[in-house]
């Protein structure tokens, strides 16, 4: 019987940085009882990293635990956002690992499929490569392209206010321009604009998103696949790998100064720091050499578990 870890509640809107109010959902997520409540998921930003996110979800499966509430942050978000939409961690793989099987496939997807024109995808009067909203509907699942309100699960999604310097987390309206929004790398990716505000990657304010979610759960897991650097290298980088490489610097800062302020209840941290954020080609070794995390996760699970009695 799945035991679903967080009892489906109203919740005034949270305060982010700066005195901002975040988006708020006003849908009911009706949740099924009898199980402990108190279960929260925490997923980092960390780009093809984030494919690691595909094992914890996984092992949430294997030990019939449903969280009851994820909080993401740029790739978390979008798979944090599948699994709420009621994919499971199998069907996210399959999905991924049919997507990135072949590239020359993907560009073909993506140049030509549902974004239409190349020109509706990229064009140099944008401050970015491509469009994150257009990118993202030629890529992810259908069942992505849908209300926070359609989803199983609630869902809180990490974007960067830029004009305001600050957070802002997105809970209702459509979940595709969030997620996008929360993905937004500069350089990479065009900002988005959601109720008058230009938003970017959520990463630069909060990689992170575990302290979000204290005021509705018991006990949170979280997981880091930012990665730590990369040494023995000396080469020099390319010029894209210096924009990446920098912005990956700030954000394990942030992610450092949060976790010395106030831990989560379980840190995942899966062994993925040899991958470059866009190595989602190589989906099959980060699947394989992150599968250790699958047995810290239900370690992390059945703690809490045996603590409640369940």
């Amino acid at each position: 019987m799945e035991r679903n870890a967080l009892m489906a509640k109203d919740s005034e809107p949270a305060a982010g940085n700066g005195g901002d109010v975040a988006a708020h959902g006003g849908a009911q997520h009706a949740v099924e009882t009898g199980a402990p409540s108190g279960i929260g998921l925490a997923l980092g930003g960390g780009g093809a990293r984030g494919l690691a996110h595909i094992i914890v979800l996984e092992a949430f499966d294997e030990l019939g635990v449903r969280p009851g509430i994820i909080a993401g942050t740029s790739i978390g978000a979008i798979f944090g956002a599948a699994y709420s939409a009621g994919m499971s961690g199998k069907d996210i793989r399959d999905y991924c690992v049919a997507l990135f099987s072949n590239r020359t496939a993907v560009i073909r997807r993506v140049m030509n499929g549902k974004t239409g024109k190349l020109f509706a995808l990229w064009t140099p009067r944008r401050p970015a490569m491509f469009d994150p909203v257009v990118l993202l509907r030629a890529l992810v699942p259908e069942e992505l392209d849908c209300k926070f309100s359609d989803l199983k699960i609630p869902l809180k999604v990490m974007t960067s206010d830029f004009y305001t310097q600050s957070e802002f987390v997105i809970e209702a309206g459509d979940v595709l321009p969030a997620i996008a929004a929360s993905s937004a790398l500069p350089g990479l990716l065009k900002p988005v604009r959601i109720e008058e505000r230009i938003l970017i990657d959520g990463g630069f304010v909060n990689p992170l998103p575990f302290d979000i979610l204290r005021d509705d759960c018991d006990y949170t897991v979280a997981v880091d696949v930012s990665a730590g650097p990369e040494y023995g290298r000396t080469d020099m980088p390319s010029a894209l790998e210096a924009i990446i490489g920098s912005t990956q610097i700030t954000l394990n800062s942030i992610q450092a100064e949060k976790l010395r302020a106030g831990a989560p209840d379980a840190l995942i941290r899966p062994d993925v720091c040899q991958y470059n954020v866009l190595d989602f080609f190589k989906i099959a070794t980060i699947l394989e050499e992150s599968e250790p995390i699958r047995d810290e996760v239900k370690h992390a699970l059945d703690t809490y578990l045996n603590r409640v009695g369940a």
